[in-house]
């Protein structure tokens, strides 16, 4: 099997981190691997692999320098804005993690498990969605394939690695602060208000429509993803939970769904697992999802009032469905469609 010369941009932020985890977990072929972060990060050391991997600072000449054939692009969007067009020109593939490309035109955006034939459709660079619209349409696809969506409602449940490891130092910072009793002394910077022991119903900016950009993305998304317009509605909420996104779904169908049904073609879907065994207390939570690679769903029901509508529960590790492992599984594809 061939193997590939690997850049991972943004090599020392959570996302990077985590890619390289998925990486060496799924042993994928590599060559060489490339650490590339900012000047400030340059230098320090990564693990992966069994060995240890110097980062080596981002500039526009390196993908070329070392030949890179795969990049992954999590540093942020204005990184992505700049750099990833020089990688393309290197000739590498590269597979981008933030917002700058997702809604481009002629830039495919990639849910493996729900639209694998774009991947060879790109110019180049292929984006990665919104974490929170990963496993919402991992969840939706298959559904929507047997009956038919006509609406989708959504409030989302967000970790603070959603903010990346800042997210996480300040929810663990307040946390110490309050089993000192100085909670409210807490120092707010990730997040508009204080998350210890908090919700947060906004997530990013508001938007002129009063939703947030966070919430937009998901509608936008999934409608390029699915390549449907049926109507959504999202509100996202920031919780106080390190890992893992939780998402609480209605949807409406254009015919009558029997929620064993439903539970069925769940079951069969790629790379979700059911956990629906409410006499046993068994349901998706945080707790099971964080350092998995799978969507989890249960709490699945139809409506009391509306035999079209169901009701789900859906959970999922968004450093890993929601970037690294989708990130991956389409380097995956690529692959594949090379051989």
């Amino acid at each position: 099997m061939k193997k590939y010369n690997v850049a991972v941009v943004g090599a020392s932020g959570a996302v990077g981190e985590e890619i390289f985890r998925v990486l060496e977990e799924e042993d994928f072929p590599i060559a060489n691997l490339v650490p590339l972060a900012s000047a400030k990060s340059a230098g320090n050391m990564v693990e992966a692999f069994g060995d240890e991997w110097k980062i080596l600072e981002l500039t526009h000449n390196i993908f070329k320098k070392e030949k890179i054939e795969i990049a992954f692009f999590s540093a942020g969007g204005s990184v992505s804005a700049e750099f990833a067009p020089s990688a393309v020109e290197a000739g590498a593939l590269v597979v981008d993690n933030t917002s700058h490309f997702r809604m481009q035109e002629g830039i495919p955006l990639v849910v493996p498990e729900v639209n694998p034939q774009k991947i060879k459709q790109g110019s180049g660079i292929i984006a990665n969605p919104n974490c929170s619209t990963i496993q919402m349409v991992q969840v939706l696809a298959p559904l929507h394939q047997e009956f038919g969506i006509k609406r989708v409602d959504v409030s989302t449940y967000q970790a603070v690695s959603g903010a990346g490891k800042k997210g996480m130092e300040e929810l663990i910072m307040q946390m110490q602060k309050f089993f000192a009793f100085e909670l409210e002394d807490s120092e707010v910077n990730a997040f508009p208000h204080r998350i210890a022991l908090n919700l947060i119903p906004q997530i990013d900016i508001f938007m002129d429509n009063n939703y947030t950009k966070e919430e937009m993305k998901m509608i936008n998304e999934t409608h390029k993803i699915m390549e449907e317009d049926f109507p959504i509605s999202a509100t996202c909420v920031r919780v106080p939970v390190l890992r893992s996104h939780s998402e609480s779904i209605s949807i409406h169908f254009n015919k009558k769904v029997e929620a064993k049904r439903a539970r069925e073609v769940l079951e069969k879907a790629e790379n979700i697992i059911v956990l629906d065994e409410l006499e046993n207390h068994i349901y998706p939570m945080p707790s099971i999802a964080t350092d998995t690679n799978q969507t989890y769903v249960g709490r699945i029901r139809r409506d009391l009032y509306d035999e079209c509508v169901l009701h789900l529960w859906c959970v999922a590790d968004q450093l890993r469905v929601g970037a690294a492992t989708n990130a991956v599984r389409i380097a995956q594809k690529w692959i594949e469609g090379k051989i």
